[in-house]
C-alpha cells in the first residue's frame, strides 16, 4: 500500500521589542566612590554554556565570582534561567517553605539623607511626619502579635543615617532585641551606619541580622543618593559581619537603572568575604515628593530575572520579596517562589508602604502547598541548634533573661 505524505506550510511570524531603560540624572556633592565603566551587553548565553552549567552543579556558594560570569547567568533565556534557579534552589532550600517577616517602623521619617526614593527624607514633601522612636513595650507587643501570625523574624527600622549620639536609643533597641529574642523569634534592625563598637553592643544583646542596602550597583548609586558614599555603606556591612551579625543586603529595582547595573548589585554582594545571610529584593514604590515619585513601575520579567539570577549566584542565601510585593497578583509571586524567593514581609505594612497581610498569605499559602519557614531551617536556627551541643545556646538565653529582667 503506498503512502502519501503531506507537508503543511507552517508560518512565523517574529515580533521584536526593544525597552530602554533611562538614568536619571541628579547633581550630587561627593565624590563618586569608583570609575564608572560602560558595559555592553552580551548576547544571551548557550544554556549549556560552562559558566551556566557551573552554577547549576554547584553544592557550595563561591564569593569570587565576576561581573562577566554573572552577566552571562542574568542573560539566559527567562526560561532556561528560571528553570536551572528552580533546580538549585532544590538542592538547598525546601522550596514549600517561605520564612515570614514582619516589619516595624520604630523611628519614622526626620532622616538627613537624600535616597531619592524614600518618604522619609527630610528634604522631601511627601506628606509624613517625622516623629519619636517608639517605647519597648509597644514594639514587643506587635512582635507577639507577628509571632501569632506565624512571623518567626521581626524587624524593626529607623529613619537615622548614623547612630552617632544616640546612647540612649541604642540602649532601647538593644532591650528591644532582647525581647524579641526572648519570645523565640529572631531580631534584626536596620539603624542606618554603624560603626565597629556599636555592631558588638548590638551582638552581645542577641541580634540576629542587620538589614543594611547597598540598593544599586556602584555606577548607577550616584544618580539616587548623593549623602553616603557606596563604601561608606560597604563599611556598615563589614562592621556587621565582623562583629558576627548575620548580614541581609539587597537592592531595589526600578531607580532608573539598566540591566547590568541589576548585575552590578548582585556582583556587589556575591564579592562580599562571605555571602549575605538574606538578599531583600526590592520594587520601587513611588512616592510622591521624591525625586522618582513619578518612576514608572520595573517590568516583572527584570524581577524575576535578577530573582533567578541571584538565586545561582547566592546559592545559601534567603532571598525576600520585599517592598513591592503588595503590587504583584499572587500568580507573579508564585513565580518568584519557584525561581528561588523563599522569605516575604507580611504584615500590616511596611516601613512607609503597604505589605501584604497575614491572613492573605495564610490563604496563598495554603492554595499553593506553601508553609511558613520553620526557625531551625534558618541559618540562625541551624547555627543554634549546632551550638546547643555545647550549651553555649542556653547560656546566651540565660543571660538575655537576666539582663531583661534587670530591667523590668
Amino acid at each position: 500500500m503506498a503512502h502519501r505524505t503531506i507537508i503543511r506550510p507552517v508560518a512565523f511570524s517574529l515580533v521584536s521589542a526593544r525597552h530602554a531603560s533611562a538614568r536619571i540624572l541628579r547633581s550630587f556633592s561627593t565624590v563618586i566612590d569608583g570609575p564608572v565603566h560602560s558595559t555592553v551587553r552580551p548576547s544571551p548565553p548557550s544554556p549549556s554554556s560552562s559558566v551556566f552549567q557551573d552554577a547549576i552543579q554547584a553544592v557550595s556558594p563561591r564569593t569570587n565570582w565576576t561581573r562577566e560570569e554573572i552577566s552571562e547567568v542574568y542573560n539566559t533565556p527567562l526560561m532556561e534561567l528560571t528553570y536551572a534557579s528552580a533546580t538549585v534552589h532544590r538542592r538547598f532550600h525546601s522550596p514549600e517553605a517561605i520564612q515570614m517577616c514582619t516589619l516595624m517602623n520604630i523611628k519614622t521619617g526626620g532622616c538627613s539623607e537624600d535616597c531619592s526614593y524614600c518618604a522619609q527624607s527630610s528634604r522631601y514633601d511627601t506628606g509624613l511626619k517625622a516623629s519619636k522612636m517608639v517605647n519597648v513595650q509597644s514594639v514587643l507587643e506587635a512582635a507577639r502579635i507577628a509571632k501569632e501570625n506565624g512571623s518567626s523574624r521581626f524587624c524593626m527600622g529607623a529613619a537615622w543615617r548614623d547612630m552617632r549620639g544616640r546612647k540612649t536609643n541604642l540602649r532601647n533597641i538593644k532591650e528591644m532585641v532582647i525581647g524579641v529574642r526572648n519570645l523565640g523569634m529572631e531580631a534584626c534592625v536596620t539603624l542606618g551606619m554603624i560603626d565597629a563598637e556599636q555592631a558588638k553592643e548590638l551582638k552581645a544583646a542577641g541580634l540576629t541580622a542587620y538589614n543594611h542596602n547597598v540598593d544599586t550597583s556602584r555606577e548607577h548609586y550616584p544618580s539616587v543618593i548623593t549623602t553616603r558614599t557606596y563604601d561608606e555603606r560597604l563599611a556598615t556591612i563589614k562592621n556587621v559581619s565582623e562583629a558576627g551579625i548575620h548580614v541581609c543586603t539587597g537592592g531595589i529595582l526600578g531607580l532608573g537603572e539598566k540591566p547590568e547595573d541589576h548585575v552590578g548589585l548582585i556582583h556587589t554582594v556575591a564579592t562580599l568575604p562571605a555571602h549575605p545571610e538574606s538578599f531583600p529584593v526590592n520594587a520601587l514604590v513611588p512616592i510622591k515628593g521624591t525625586p522618582l515619585g513619578d518612576s514608572q513601575a520595573i517590568k516583572f520579567d527584570a524581577i524575576l530575572r535578577t530573582i533567578a539570577t541571584a538565586r545561582l549566584v547566592l546559592p545559601t542565601t534567603i532571598i525576600r520579596l520585599a517592598a513591592g510585593r503588595h503590587t504583584m497578583r499572587e500568580e507573579k509571586q508564585i513565580m518568584c517562589f519557584q525561581a528561588g524567593a523563599n522569605a516575604v514581609f507580611t504584615g500590616e505594612k511596611m516601613l512607609t508602604t503597604a505589605c501584604n497581610g497575614w491572613d492573605e498569605d495564610k490563604e496563598m499559602f495554603d492554595r499553593w502547598g506553601l508553609r511558613p519557614m520553620e526557625s531551625h531551617e534558618t541559618i540562625q536556627g541551624q547555627q543554634e541548634t549546632a551550638k546547643s551541643t555545647d550549651g553555649s545556646v542556653m547560656v546566651e538565653a540565660k543571660t538575655h533573661e537576666r539582663a531583661s529582667s534587670s530591667m523590668q
